[in-house]
Protein backbone atom coordinates (compact mmCIF):
# COMPACT_ATOMS: atom_id res chain seq x y z
CA UNK A 1 0.00 0.00 0.00
CA UNK A 2 1.64 3.25 -1.10
CA UNK A 3 1.59 6.06 1.24
CA UNK A 4 -0.92 8.46 0.09
CA UNK A 5 -1.43 12.66 1.76
CA UNK A 6 -3.91 12.77 4.29
CA UNK A 7 -5.82 15.68 2.21
CA UNK A 8 -6.03 17.33 -1.01
CA UNK A 9 -8.06 18.94 -3.98
CA UNK A 10 -10.88 16.68 -4.97
CA UNK A 11 -13.14 16.62 -8.23
CA UNK A 12 -17.21 15.71 -8.71
CA UNK A 13 -18.36 12.99 -11.14
CA UNK A 14 -21.69 12.34 -12.29
CA UNK A 15 -23.14 9.88 -14.33
CA UNK A 16 -26.04 10.61 -15.61
CA UNK A 17 -28.64 9.54 -18.37
CA UNK A 18 -29.76 13.46 -18.54
CA UNK A 19 -32.69 12.74 -15.69
CA UNK A 20 -34.03 16.14 -15.04
CA UNK A 21 -32.71 15.83 -11.40
CA UNK A 22 -29.58 16.67 -12.87
CA UNK A 23 -29.96 20.04 -12.89
CA UNK A 24 -31.17 20.39 -9.74
CA UNK A 25 -28.11 18.34 -8.60
CA UNK A 26 -26.01 21.37 -10.19
CA UNK A 27 -28.09 23.97 -8.82
CA UNK A 28 -27.27 22.81 -4.83
CA UNK A 29 -23.84 22.55 -5.89
CA UNK A 30 -23.37 26.17 -7.10
CA UNK A 31 -24.80 27.19 -3.85
CA UNK A 32 -22.15 25.41 -2.09
CA UNK A 33 -20.83 27.60 0.99
CA UNK A 34 -17.13 27.47 0.54
CA UNK A 35 -14.10 29.61 1.51
CA UNK A 36 -10.05 29.36 1.31
CA UNK A 37 -10.34 26.18 4.40
CA UNK A 38 -13.34 24.43 2.60
CA UNK A 39 -12.76 24.87 -0.76
CA UNK A 40 -15.14 23.56 -3.76
CA UNK A 41 -14.17 20.91 -6.38
CA UNK A 42 -11.38 22.07 -8.41
CA UNK A 43 -13.55 20.31 -11.29
CA UNK A 44 -17.31 18.34 -12.55
CA UNK A 45 -17.19 16.09 -14.45
CA UNK A 46 -20.70 15.18 -15.97
CA UNK A 47 -20.37 12.13 -17.91
CA UNK A 48 -23.52 11.69 -20.53
CA UNK A 49 -24.12 7.92 -20.41
CA UNK A 50 -27.50 8.01 -22.69
CA UNK A 51 -26.80 5.43 -24.88
CA UNK A 52 -26.81 7.28 -28.76
CA UNK A 53 -25.00 6.68 -31.70
CA UNK A 54 -22.48 9.42 -32.38
CA UNK A 55 -23.98 10.71 -35.71
CA UNK A 56 -27.92 11.10 -34.22
CA UNK A 57 -27.25 11.60 -30.65
CA UNK A 58 -27.31 15.29 -29.31
CA UNK A 59 -25.01 16.35 -26.35
CA UNK A 60 -26.29 16.38 -22.73
CA UNK A 61 -26.50 20.25 -21.74
CA UNK A 62 -27.38 20.40 -18.34
CA UNK A 63 -27.59 23.82 -16.44
CA UNK A 64 -24.01 24.60 -16.20
CA UNK A 65 -22.87 26.65 -12.62
CA UNK A 66 -19.08 27.38 -12.93
CA UNK A 67 -16.23 26.34 -10.75
CA UNK A 68 -13.60 29.22 -10.60
CA UNK A 69 -15.00 30.75 -13.68
CA UNK A 70 -15.26 27.44 -15.96
CA UNK A 71 -18.20 25.28 -17.10
CA UNK A 72 -19.30 21.76 -15.88
CA UNK A 73 -17.22 19.85 -17.81
CA UNK A 74 -19.40 17.15 -19.96
CA UNK A 75 -17.74 13.46 -21.52
CA UNK A 76 -19.13 11.03 -23.23
CA UNK A 77 -20.25 7.69 -21.32
CA UNK A 78 -21.09 5.48 -23.95
CA UNK A 79 -24.35 4.15 -22.71
CA UNK A 80 -22.39 0.94 -20.78
CA UNK A 81 -23.71 2.00 -17.17
CA UNK A 82 -22.86 3.61 -13.89
CA UNK A 83 -19.34 1.80 -13.36
CA UNK A 84 -17.85 2.60 -16.71
CA UNK A 85 -19.91 5.52 -16.71
CA UNK A 86 -17.64 6.79 -13.34
CA UNK A 87 -14.33 5.37 -14.35
CA UNK A 88 -14.74 7.52 -17.94
CA UNK A 89 -15.44 10.22 -15.43
CA UNK A 90 -12.39 9.82 -12.46
CA UNK A 91 -10.05 9.15 -15.69
CA UNK A 92 -10.87 12.25 -17.02
CA UNK A 93 -9.94 14.37 -14.02
CA UNK A 94 -6.41 16.21 -13.96
CA UNK A 95 -3.90 14.05 -11.95
CA UNK A 96 -2.96 16.17 -9.93
CA UNK A 97 -6.62 15.77 -8.17
CA UNK A 98 -6.21 13.97 -5.28
CA UNK A 99 -9.50 12.55 -4.39
CA UNK A 100 -12.93 12.11 -6.59
CA UNK A 101 -16.12 12.15 -4.82
CA UNK A 102 -18.78 10.43 -6.80
CA UNK A 103 -22.49 11.62 -6.74
CA UNK A 104 -25.59 10.13 -8.20
CA UNK A 105 -27.44 12.58 -10.53
CA UNK A 106 -30.91 12.29 -8.67
CA UNK A 107 -29.40 13.48 -5.15
CA UNK A 108 -29.05 16.65 -3.74
CA UNK A 109 -26.58 19.04 -1.38
CA UNK A 110 -27.35 20.83 1.48
CA UNK A 111 -24.86 24.42 1.58
CA UNK A 112 -22.84 22.45 4.02
CA UNK A 113 -21.42 19.63 1.82
CA UNK A 114 -18.11 21.36 0.78
CA UNK A 115 -17.52 22.16 4.05
CA UNK A 116 -18.72 18.87 5.68
CA UNK A 117 -16.64 17.44 2.87
CA UNK A 118 -13.46 18.92 3.48
CA UNK A 119 -13.89 18.12 7.39
CA UNK A 120 -14.56 14.08 6.42
CA UNK A 121 -11.50 14.25 3.77
CA UNK A 122 -9.16 16.00 6.34
CA UNK A 123 -9.94 13.17 9.09
CA UNK A 124 -8.66 9.78 6.62
CA UNK A 125 -5.38 9.01 7.69
CA UNK A 126 -3.44 7.10 4.54
CA UNK A 127 -4.63 3.84 5.18
CA UNK A 128 -8.44 4.99 4.38
CA UNK A 129 -8.72 5.46 0.75
CA UNK A 130 -12.58 6.32 0.99
CA UNK A 131 -15.37 7.77 2.49
CA UNK A 132 -18.86 7.86 2.54
CA UNK A 133 -21.62 10.09 2.93
CA UNK A 134 -24.54 9.99 4.91
CA UNK A 135 -28.06 9.52 2.92
CA UNK A 136 -31.51 10.88 3.91
CA UNK A 137 -34.20 9.43 1.88
CA UNK A 138 -37.58 11.67 2.76
CA UNK A 139 -40.41 9.66 3.50
CA UNK A 140 -44.19 10.92 3.70
CA UNK A 141 -45.12 11.67 7.05
CA UNK A 142 -48.55 11.55 6.51
CA UNK A 143 -49.11 7.75 5.51
CA UNK A 144 -46.98 4.92 5.41
CA UNK A 145 -44.56 4.78 2.20
CA UNK A 146 -44.88 2.56 -0.99
CA UNK A 147 -42.67 -0.31 -2.11
CA UNK A 148 -40.83 1.76 -4.11
CA UNK A 149 -39.82 4.49 -2.03
CA UNK A 150 -38.81 2.01 0.74
CA UNK A 151 -36.80 0.42 -1.24
CA UNK A 152 -35.01 3.89 -1.99
CA UNK A 153 -35.06 4.54 1.39
CA UNK A 154 -33.40 1.44 1.96
CA UNK A 155 -29.62 3.39 1.02
CA UNK A 156 -29.74 5.35 4.18
CA UNK A 157 -28.55 1.90 5.38
CA UNK A 158 -26.25 0.79 2.32
CA UNK A 159 -22.53 0.47 2.78
CA UNK A 160 -20.20 2.25 0.51
CA UNK A 161 -22.55 3.72 -2.09
CA UNK A 162 -21.23 6.02 -4.93
CA UNK A 163 -24.53 8.18 -4.36
CA UNK A 164 -22.00 9.69 -2.20
CA UNK A 165 -18.30 8.09 -2.18
CA UNK A 166 -15.14 9.90 -2.25
CA UNK A 167 -12.10 7.99 -3.14
CA UNK A 168 -8.55 8.53 -3.40
CA UNK A 169 -7.87 8.75 -6.91
CA UNK A 170 -4.27 6.81 -6.74
CA UNK A 171 -6.45 3.85 -5.01
CA UNK A 172 -8.93 3.66 -7.70
CA UNK A 173 -5.47 3.36 -10.64
CA UNK A 174 -4.19 1.00 -8.14
CA UNK A 175 -7.40 -1.29 -8.32
CA UNK A 176 -8.28 -0.83 -12.03
CA UNK A 177 -11.30 1.34 -10.84
CA UNK A 178 -15.03 -0.14 -11.09
CA UNK A 179 -15.81 -2.94 -12.73
CA UNK A 180 -17.57 -2.49 -15.96
CA UNK A 181 -18.94 -5.54 -16.44
CA UNK A 182 -21.70 -4.35 -13.71
CA UNK A 183 -24.25 -2.68 -16.49
CA UNK A 184 -26.85 -1.17 -13.54
CA UNK A 185 -26.19 0.92 -10.78
CA UNK A 186 -26.21 -2.49 -8.37
CA UNK A 187 -23.45 -4.24 -6.73
CA UNK A 188 -20.49 -2.36 -8.82
CA UNK A 189 -19.80 -0.31 -5.36
CA UNK A 190 -19.76 -3.12 -3.38
CA UNK A 191 -17.39 -5.23 -5.36
CA UNK A 192 -15.10 -1.55 -5.49
CA UNK A 193 -15.16 -1.60 -1.83
CA UNK A 194 -14.51 -5.37 -1.59
CA UNK A 195 -11.29 -4.94 -4.09
CA UNK A 196 -9.95 -1.80 -1.92
CA UNK A 197 -9.87 -3.63 1.14
CA UNK A 198 -8.32 -6.28 -0.04
CA UNK A 199 -5.53 -4.33 -1.40
CA UNK A 200 -5.02 -3.16 2.44
CA UNK A 201 -7.42 -0.07 2.69
CA UNK A 202 -9.82 0.95 4.92
CA UNK A 203 -13.36 2.63 4.55
CA UNK A 204 -14.34 4.86 6.75
CA UNK A 205 -18.28 6.87 7.08
CA UNK A 206 -18.12 10.75 7.00
CA UNK A 207 -20.34 13.24 8.72
CA UNK A 208 -21.55 15.09 5.28
CA UNK A 209 -24.95 14.20 4.37
CA UNK A 210 -27.28 14.72 1.25
CA UNK A 211 -30.84 14.05 0.68
CA UNK A 212 -31.27 11.70 -2.00
CA UNK A 213 -35.30 11.88 -3.20
CA UNK A 214 -37.80 9.43 -4.42
CA UNK A 215 -38.08 9.70 -8.02
CA UNK A 216 -41.08 8.95 -10.07
CA UNK A 217 -41.60 5.12 -11.24
CA UNK A 218 -44.40 3.50 -12.71
CA UNK A 219 -45.98 0.13 -11.63
CA UNK A 220 -43.14 -2.39 -12.99
CA UNK A 221 -39.80 -0.76 -11.56
CA UNK A 222 -39.89 -3.21 -8.94
CA UNK A 223 -40.14 -5.99 -12.14
CA UNK A 224 -37.71 -3.93 -13.83
CA UNK A 225 -34.85 -4.16 -11.00
CA UNK A 226 -34.83 -8.00 -10.66
CA UNK A 227 -32.19 -8.02 -13.14
CA UNK A 228 -29.78 -7.56 -10.66
CA UNK A 229 -30.01 -11.07 -10.00
CA UNK A 230 -27.08 -11.36 -12.60
CA UNK A 231 -25.16 -9.40 -10.71
CA UNK A 232 -25.29 -11.03 -7.54
CA UNK A 233 -24.36 -13.45 -9.89
CA UNK A 234 -21.46 -11.86 -10.92
CA UNK A 235 -20.48 -10.93 -7.27
CA UNK A 236 -20.42 -14.89 -6.23
CA UNK A 237 -18.02 -15.98 -9.09
CA UNK A 238 -15.96 -12.87 -8.37
CA UNK A 239 -15.69 -13.40 -4.65
CA UNK A 240 -16.81 -16.60 -3.69
CA UNK A 241 -20.30 -17.94 -1.99
CA UNK A 242 -19.70 -15.68 1.15
CA UNK A 243 -19.29 -12.43 -0.57
CA UNK A 244 -22.45 -11.12 1.19
CA UNK A 245 -20.72 -11.09 4.09
CA UNK A 246 -17.88 -9.54 3.12
CA UNK A 247 -19.90 -7.23 0.95
CA UNK A 248 -22.00 -6.43 4.25
CA UNK A 249 -24.70 -6.80 2.23
CA UNK A 250 -27.83 -8.08 3.72
CA UNK A 251 -29.62 -11.55 2.55
CA UNK A 252 -32.11 -11.56 -0.14
CA UNK A 253 -35.25 -13.52 -1.33
CA UNK A 254 -34.31 -15.65 -3.93
CA UNK A 255 -34.51 -18.96 -1.97
CA UNK A 256 -38.12 -17.79 -1.72
CA UNK A 257 -38.20 -17.10 -5.58
CA UNK A 258 -36.72 -20.42 -6.38
CA UNK A 259 -39.55 -22.29 -3.98
CA UNK A 260 -42.10 -20.09 -5.88
CA UNK A 261 -41.09 -20.45 -9.66
CA UNK A 262 -40.78 -24.46 -8.79
CA UNK A 263 -44.10 -24.13 -7.62
CA UNK A 264 -45.79 -22.29 -10.61
CA UNK A 265 -43.77 -24.86 -12.89
CA UNK A 266 -45.26 -27.68 -11.56
CA UNK A 267 -48.20 -26.18 -11.70
CA UNK A 268 -47.96 -25.94 -14.92
CA UNK A 269 -46.95 -29.09 -15.84
CA UNK A 270 -49.03 -31.10 -13.65
CA UNK A 271 -52.22 -29.27 -15.63
CA UNK A 272 -50.81 -30.22 -19.20
CA UNK A 273 -50.25 -33.63 -17.99
CA UNK A 274 -54.08 -33.24 -16.53
CA UNK A 275 -55.43 -32.12 -19.66
CA UNK A 276 -53.66 -35.11 -21.47
CA UNK A 277 -55.66 -37.46 -19.63
CA UNK A 278 -53.03 -38.30 -16.62
CA UNK A 279 -54.72 -38.42 -13.41
CA UNK A 280 -51.27 -38.56 -11.40
CA UNK A 281 -50.34 -35.37 -13.15
CA UNK A 282 -53.37 -33.74 -11.84
CA UNK A 283 -52.23 -34.35 -8.10
CA UNK A 284 -49.11 -32.75 -9.04
CA UNK A 285 -51.22 -29.70 -10.65
CA UNK A 286 -53.31 -29.40 -7.04
CA UNK A 287 -50.38 -29.46 -4.95
CA UNK A 288 -48.84 -27.10 -7.40
CA UNK A 289 -51.20 -24.86 -6.99
CA UNK A 290 -52.05 -24.79 -3.38
CA UNK A 291 -48.23 -24.34 -2.88
CA UNK A 292 -47.67 -21.01 -5.39
CA UNK A 293 -51.00 -19.84 -3.73
CA UNK A 294 -49.42 -20.17 -0.50
CA UNK A 295 -46.13 -18.45 -1.05
CA UNK A 296 -47.36 -15.74 -3.19
CA UNK A 297 -49.77 -14.81 -0.62
CA UNK A 298 -46.97 -14.77 1.73
CA UNK A 299 -44.93 -12.68 -0.71
CA UNK A 300 -47.88 -10.19 -1.44
CA UNK A 301 -48.39 -9.72 2.15
CA UNK A 302 -45.00 -9.33 3.13
CA UNK A 303 -44.58 -6.46 0.85
CA UNK A 304 -48.13 -5.16 1.73
CA UNK A 305 -47.99 -4.54 5.16
CA UNK A 306 -45.11 -1.58 5.95
CA UNK A 307 -47.15 0.33 3.24
CA UNK A 308 -50.24 2.24 2.43
CA UNK A 309 -53.01 1.46 4.36
CA UNK A 310 -56.52 0.60 3.28
CA UNK A 311 -58.23 4.54 3.19
CA UNK A 312 -54.91 6.20 2.21
CA UNK A 313 -55.10 7.47 -0.96
CA UNK A 314 -52.06 5.60 -2.26
CA UNK A 315 -53.86 2.26 -1.31
CA UNK A 316 -55.34 1.06 -4.40
CA UNK A 317 -52.61 2.03 -6.77
CA UNK A 318 -50.08 0.38 -4.23
CA UNK A 319 -52.54 -2.70 -4.21
CA UNK A 320 -52.82 -3.42 -7.63
CA UNK A 321 -48.82 -2.86 -7.88
CA UNK A 322 -47.89 -5.62 -5.97
CA UNK A 323 -50.36 -7.78 -6.73
CA UNK A 324 -49.15 -7.74 -10.08
CA UNK A 325 -45.53 -7.71 -9.78
CA UNK A 326 -45.29 -10.39 -6.76
CA UNK A 327 -46.66 -12.79 -9.29
CA UNK A 328 -43.63 -11.94 -11.85
CA UNK A 329 -41.15 -10.96 -9.27
CA UNK A 330 -40.20 -15.04 -8.31
CA UNK A 331 -39.82 -15.93 -12.02
CA UNK A 332 -38.31 -13.17 -13.66
CA UNK A 333 -35.42 -12.94 -10.34
CA UNK A 334 -34.66 -16.44 -11.09
CA UNK A 335 -34.54 -16.03 -14.96
CA UNK A 336 -32.18 -13.21 -14.37
CA UNK A 337 -29.59 -15.11 -11.65
CA UNK A 338 -30.02 -18.33 -14.00
CA UNK A 339 -28.52 -15.78 -16.80
CA UNK A 340 -26.03 -14.43 -14.84
CA UNK A 341 -24.48 -17.93 -13.99
CA UNK A 342 -24.53 -18.61 -16.90
CA UNK A 343 -22.74 -15.31 -18.30
CA UNK A 344 -20.15 -14.92 -15.27
CA UNK A 345 -19.32 -18.82 -15.30
CA UNK A 346 -15.84 -18.12 -17.30
CA UNK A 347 -15.71 -14.78 -15.78
CA UNK A 348 -12.20 -13.57 -14.07
CA UNK A 349 -11.03 -10.53 -12.05
CA UNK A 350 -10.49 -7.17 -13.10
CA UNK A 351 -9.35 -4.89 -14.68
CA UNK A 352 -9.62 -7.50 -17.74
CA UNK A 353 -5.87 -7.82 -19.91
CA UNK A 354 -7.20 -7.52 -23.63
CA UNK A 355 -6.78 -10.89 -25.97
CA UNK A 356 -7.33 -9.43 -29.23
CA UNK A 357 -6.64 -5.78 -31.14
CA UNK A 358 -9.78 -5.17 -33.96
CA UNK A 359 -8.49 -2.71 -36.23
CA UNK A 360 -10.14 -0.01 -38.38
CA UNK A 361 -8.61 -0.29 -41.96
CA UNK A 362 -8.69 3.34 -43.93
CA UNK A 363 -6.67 5.90 -42.01
CA UNK A 364 -5.68 3.54 -39.28
CA UNK A 365 -4.03 0.43 -40.72
CA UNK A 366 -3.88 1.80 -44.64
CA UNK A 367 -3.50 5.29 -45.37
CA UNK A 368 -7.17 6.86 -46.75
CA UNK A 369 -8.28 6.30 -50.49
CA UNK A 370 -11.63 7.45 -50.48
CA UNK A 371 -13.77 4.47 -52.11
CA UNK A 372 -10.83 2.56 -52.92
CA UNK A 373 -11.75 -0.40 -55.11
CA UNK A 374 -8.50 -1.02 -56.48
CA UNK A 375 -6.04 -3.63 -54.57
CA UNK A 376 -3.04 -2.21 -56.28
CA UNK A 377 -3.43 1.22 -54.35
CA UNK A 378 -3.32 0.07 -50.95
CA UNK A 379 -0.75 1.67 -48.66
CA UNK A 380 0.01 0.19 -45.68
CA UNK A 381 0.59 3.25 -42.58
CA UNK A 382 4.37 3.11 -41.90
CA UNK A 383 5.37 0.28 -39.71
CA UNK A 384 2.10 -1.32 -39.86
CA UNK A 385 3.51 -4.78 -40.38
CA UNK A 386 6.18 -4.90 -37.74
CA UNK A 387 3.48 -3.63 -35.15
CA UNK A 388 0.88 -6.47 -36.51
CA UNK A 389 3.75 -9.57 -35.86
CA UNK A 390 4.21 -7.46 -32.50
CA UNK A 391 0.71 -8.27 -31.53
CA UNK A 392 0.54 -11.46 -33.16
CA UNK A 393 3.80 -12.77 -31.02
CA UNK A 394 2.14 -11.26 -28.09
CA UNK A 395 -0.64 -14.35 -28.59
CA UNK A 396 -3.22 -11.79 -29.72
CA UNK A 397 -6.07 -11.93 -31.76
CA UNK A 398 -6.20 -9.48 -34.61
CA UNK A 399 -9.37 -8.21 -37.11
CA UNK A 400 -10.29 -5.84 -38.95
CA UNK A 401 -13.89 -3.97 -38.88
CA UNK A 402 -14.30 -1.42 -41.10
CA UNK A 403 -17.53 0.45 -42.80
CA UNK A 404 -17.22 0.52 -46.38
CA UNK A 405 -20.65 2.12 -47.28
CA UNK A 406 -19.44 2.99 -50.85
CA UNK A 407 -21.08 -0.34 -52.01
CA UNK A 408 -24.53 1.01 -50.77
CA UNK A 409 -23.93 4.02 -52.15
CA UNK A 410 -23.09 2.19 -55.76
CA UNK A 411 -19.50 3.52 -56.05
CA UNK A 412 -17.30 0.02 -55.42
CA UNK A 413 -18.79 -3.26 -55.61
CA UNK A 414 -18.98 -5.85 -52.91
CA UNK A 415 -15.96 -7.58 -54.99
CA UNK A 416 -13.81 -5.11 -55.42
CA UNK A 417 -13.82 -4.51 -51.53
CA UNK A 418 -12.81 -8.23 -51.18
CA UNK A 419 -9.99 -7.73 -53.66
CA UNK A 420 -8.63 -4.51 -51.58
CA UNK A 421 -9.14 -6.70 -48.18
CA UNK A 422 -7.22 -9.80 -49.82
CA UNK A 423 -3.94 -7.30 -50.52
CA UNK A 424 -4.57 -5.75 -47.07
CA UNK A 425 -3.98 -9.60 -45.77
CA UNK A 426 -1.59 -10.23 -47.66
CA UNK A 427 0.92 -7.68 -46.99
CA UNK A 428 -0.26 -7.44 -42.98
CA UNK A 429 -1.85 -10.22 -42.18
CA UNK A 430 -3.37 -12.51 -41.96
CA UNK A 431 -5.60 -11.39 -39.78
CA UNK A 432 -7.98 -13.92 -38.03
CA UNK A 433 -11.33 -11.98 -38.86
CA UNK A 434 -12.47 -9.37 -41.40
CA UNK A 435 -15.70 -7.83 -40.90
CA UNK A 436 -17.15 -5.35 -43.27
CA UNK A 437 -20.38 -3.66 -43.18
CA UNK A 438 -21.54 -2.70 -47.03
CA UNK A 439 -24.27 -0.52 -45.75
CA UNK A 440 -25.28 3.06 -45.61
CA UNK A 441 -26.07 5.44 -43.07
CA UNK A 442 -29.99 5.41 -43.87
CA UNK A 443 -29.91 1.69 -43.83
CA UNK A 444 -29.53 2.01 -39.90
CA UNK A 445 -27.73 -1.79 -39.87
CA UNK A 446 -26.75 -3.34 -36.47
CA UNK A 447 -23.11 -3.61 -38.05
CA UNK A 448 -22.25 -0.08 -39.23
CA UNK A 449 -19.74 1.63 -36.81
CA UNK A 450 -20.93 3.36 -34.67
CA UNK A 451 -23.35 0.63 -33.37
CA UNK A 452 -21.62 -2.40 -31.80
CA UNK A 453 -22.47 -4.99 -34.15
CA UNK A 454 -18.71 -5.63 -35.96
CA UNK A 455 -16.99 -5.52 -32.81
CA UNK A 456 -19.68 -8.09 -31.32
CA UNK A 457 -19.18 -10.50 -34.46
CA UNK A 458 -15.46 -10.48 -34.25
CA UNK A 459 -15.48 -10.83 -30.43
CA UNK A 460 -17.44 -13.98 -31.43
CA UNK A 461 -15.31 -15.25 -34.16
CA UNK A 462 -11.94 -14.84 -32.36
CA UNK A 463 -13.50 -16.98 -29.09
CA UNK A 464 -13.29 -13.94 -27.01
CA UNK A 465 -15.54 -11.56 -24.69
CA UNK A 466 -16.25 -8.04 -26.17
CA UNK A 467 -14.25 -6.59 -23.08
CA UNK A 468 -11.35 -8.72 -23.50
CA UNK A 469 -11.46 -6.37 -27.12
CA UNK A 470 -9.28 -3.25 -27.91
CA UNK A 471 -10.63 -1.32 -31.26
CA UNK A 472 -7.93 1.07 -32.55
CA UNK A 473 -9.17 3.56 -35.11
CA UNK A 474 -8.87 7.27 -36.28
CA UNK A 475 -12.72 8.36 -36.30
CA UNK A 476 -15.63 8.42 -33.18
CA UNK A 477 -17.53 6.01 -35.33
CA UNK A 478 -14.56 3.01 -34.19
CA UNK A 479 -14.40 4.67 -30.56
CA UNK A 480 -18.16 4.90 -30.21
CA UNK A 481 -18.70 0.94 -31.25
CA UNK A 482 -15.89 -0.18 -29.13
CA UNK A 483 -17.32 1.45 -26.28
CA UNK A 484 -21.09 0.33 -26.77
CA UNK A 485 -19.84 -3.18 -27.29
CA UNK A 486 -18.02 -3.30 -23.98
CA UNK A 487 -14.37 -3.33 -25.54
CA UNK A 488 -11.53 -0.73 -24.64
CA UNK A 489 -10.47 1.78 -27.59
CA UNK A 490 -7.58 3.59 -28.73
CA UNK A 491 -8.39 6.61 -31.17
CA UNK A 492 -5.60 7.53 -33.56
CA UNK A 493 -6.90 10.82 -34.91
CA UNK A 494 -5.78 11.78 -38.47
CA UNK A 495 -6.72 15.03 -40.41
CA UNK A 496 -10.56 13.83 -40.83
CA UNK A 497 -10.77 13.75 -37.09
CA UNK A 498 -12.98 16.25 -35.76
CA UNK A 499 -11.69 17.85 -32.08
CA UNK A 500 -14.98 16.84 -30.42
CA UNK A 501 -13.93 13.54 -31.52
CA UNK A 502 -10.55 13.34 -30.34
CA UNK A 503 -11.96 15.57 -26.62
CA UNK A 504 -15.05 12.65 -26.20
CA UNK A 505 -12.21 9.76 -26.57
CA UNK A 506 -11.41 8.09 -23.56
CA UNK A 507 -8.11 7.21 -24.75
CA UNK A 508 -5.62 8.84 -27.61
CA UNK A 509 -2.40 7.95 -28.95
CA UNK A 510 -0.55 9.90 -31.86
CA UNK A 511 0.09 7.71 -33.98
CA UNK A 512 -0.40 3.46 -34.59
CA UNK A 513 2.89 2.18 -32.85
CA UNK A 514 1.93 3.61 -29.95
CA UNK A 515 -1.43 2.36 -29.57
CA UNK A 516 0.01 -0.65 -30.04
CA UNK A 517 2.45 -0.01 -27.55
CA UNK A 518 -0.34 0.89 -24.89
CA UNK A 519 -2.26 -2.40 -25.81
CA UNK A 520 0.80 -4.66 -25.34
CA UNK A 521 0.60 -2.81 -21.97
CA UNK A 522 -2.68 -3.41 -20.88
CA UNK A 523 -2.32 -7.37 -22.17
CA UNK A 524 0.92 -7.55 -20.67
CA UNK A 525 -0.38 -6.41 -17.13
CA UNK A 526 1.80 -3.38 -17.01
CA UNK A 527 -0.40 -0.39 -16.86
CA UNK A 528 -3.84 -1.28 -15.77
CA UNK A 529 -5.86 2.71 -16.45
CA UNK A 530 -5.59 4.67 -20.03
CA UNK A 531 -2.85 7.03 -19.81
CA UNK A 532 -2.19 7.81 -23.63
CA UNK A 533 -2.57 11.41 -24.54
CA UNK A 534 -2.18 13.37 -27.83
CA UNK A 535 1.46 15.17 -28.14
CA UNK A 536 -0.14 17.33 -30.99
CA UNK A 537 -3.51 19.57 -31.26
CA UNK A 538 -5.21 18.24 -34.15
CA UNK A 539 -7.40 20.44 -36.08
CA UNK A 540 -10.69 18.90 -38.34
CA UNK A 541 -10.47 19.37 -42.36
CA UNK A 542 -13.99 17.58 -43.36
CA UNK A 543 -17.19 17.71 -41.37
CA UNK A 544 -18.46 14.92 -42.96
CA UNK A 545 -17.89 10.96 -42.56
CA UNK A 546 -14.41 10.22 -43.51
CA UNK A 547 -15.19 8.63 -47.21
CA UNK A 548 -14.44 5.15 -47.14
CA UNK A 549 -16.81 4.94 -44.39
Amino acid sequence: MSGLRAQGPYALVIPSVGRPSLDRLLETVAALDTDASHPGPVEIVVVDDRREPAETGTRLAPLMPTVDGEPVRVVRGYGRGPAAARNRGWRAVDDSVEWIAFLDDDVELPTTWARDLATDLAACPPEVAASQGRITVPLPTDRAPTDWARNTASLQEADWATADMAYRRRVLEEVGGLDERFPRAYREDADLALRVRLAGYRLVRGHRNILHPVRPADDWVSQRVQAGNADNALMRRLHGPHWREQAQAPAGAFGWHVATTTAAALAAIGTVGWMAGSRGAGRIAGAGIVAWSALYGRFLGRRLAPGPRPGDPEFPAELRRMALTSATIPPSAVRHRVRGWMQHRSTGPWPVRPRAVLFDRDGTLVHDVPYNGDPDQVDPVDGARGLLERVRAAGLGTAVVTNQSGVARGLVSRDQVDAVNERIDRLLGPFDSWQVCPHGPAENCPCRKPRPGMVLAAAKALGVRPEECVLIGDIGADIEAAQSAGARSVLVPTHVTRPEEVSDAPVTAPDLATAVELVLDWSSGRQQAPAATLTSTLTSTQDGEQSTT
